[in-house]
Order: C-alpha cells, then sequence, then structure tokens
C-alpha cells in the first residue's frame, strides 16, 4: 500500500548532539533522510564498507570534509561520496541545516569510524 510520507508521520531518530533524522524512504535497497544540524554541530567521522552516500542541501550551509578535501555545500548543492570514502559532515554556517540523504544500500549499522590521523 502506498502511503504519502512527511515529516509529520515519518520515523524519527535523534542522533549526535541535538541533531535529528526523518526517514523518508526506508528499505534494505535505500534510505532517503531528512536531517536537520543546529549551527556548531558536527557527525563523527566515518565510511561506509557497503554504503554509497549522496548529501544534498535544502537549506543552510554543510561542510563535508571527505578524505581530507574540504567541501561547501549550499542550498540545491549535492555531493556523492562512494563506498570507503572517509568524510564527517559539519554546520559551520550561521543557520540551521537541513538537507536530505539518500543511502544505497541502507547505511544504518554500516559506519566504521575514521578519526583523521595526527601528522
Amino acid at each position: 500500500m502506498l502511503m504519502m510520507i512527511n515529516l509529520k508521520n515519518a520515523e524519527h531518530y535523534v542522533w549526535g548532539d541535538g541533531c535529528d533524522g526523518w526517514f523518508l524512504h526506508k528499505s534494505a535497497a535505500f534510505t532517503l533522510i531528512q536531517e536537520r544540524v543546529p549551527v556548531g554541530k558536527a557527525e563523527v567521522r566515518h565510511y561506509h564498507e557497503y554504503a554509497d552516500q549522496v548529501f544534498y542541501v535544502l537549506q543552510g550551509v554543510a561542510t563535508l570534509e571527505v578524505d581530507g578535501i574540504i567541501h561547501q555545500l549550499q542550498a540545491g548543492d549535492s555531493l556523492a561520496i562512494p563506498v570507503g570514502a572517509a568524510h564527517q559532515l559539519s554546520n559551520q554556517g550561521p543557520d540551521e541545516l537541513h538537507f536530505l540523504l539518500i543511502s544505497q544500500p541502507n547505511s544504518h549499522g554500516d559506519r566504521v569510524l575514521a578519526p583523521l590521523e595526527s601528522a
């Protein structure tokens, strides 16, 4: 049965320090999640052994470090992260960050921590 999903009825979870995620689609094949990151907050640096991901910014500015390279994404920008690429998303902008995250396959449970190595 088809069902319209939005932020009012989507499965919600809290991650990190006050960040939110809403499953707009959840299956073994892929997930579509809308996430909210308050100013100054960040995800831990990690990589995925199985999932490719695409970040698409809806509002705010996302700072995405991928394998040591910094990318600044604004509303309307997207960035694909391939399997195995260490990455960290943060909100260093002046406003809340809202973005869509597509993971194929589903990336929940597929996160390996990847702290930056000290020089």
